[in-house]
């Protein structure tokens, strides 16, 4: 079973970066897709991005394509969220998990084994 650890999140002013990073205990990591949600205030966990095991294919939501890339190290067991162009609308906090579908899901469900969260606040 593998167990993810955020880290990486703070404050921010809009158009600055964050990376985030996520390690993950375990001897299987390199056999989960990863992926990337938020959550704001009083709003649903929401996707953000995924990458497929061997880090080949990803997929992003709409919303920060362009902005935010999602990659990952094998050898570290560490998938990275690198965040640039940063917008109030960005603030929640995010949360990394992983999911035994290949397909690079976007609905929470198909993940387990979520994280405890980082908070990314983003001021304008």
């Amino acid at each position: 079973q593998v167990q993810p650890v955020e880290s990486g999140g703070g404050l921010v002013q809009a158009g600055g970066s964050l990376r985030l990073s996520c390690a993950a205990s375990g001897r299987t990591f390199n056999r989960y897709t990863m992926g990337w949600f938020r959550q704001a205030p009083g709003e649903e966990r929401d996707f953000v991005a995924a990458i497929s095991p061997s880090g080949s294919s990803t997929y992003y939501a709409n919303s920060v394509k362009g902005r935010f890339t999602i990659s990952r190290d094998n050898v570290k067991n560490t998938v990275y969220l690198q965040m640039n162009s940063l917008k109030p609308e960005d603030t929640a906090v995010y949360y990394c998990a992983t999911s035994a579908n290949l397909a690079l899901p976007t609905g929470r469900y198909a993940y387990d084994n979520w994280g405890q969260g980082t908070q990314v606040t983003v001021s304008s």
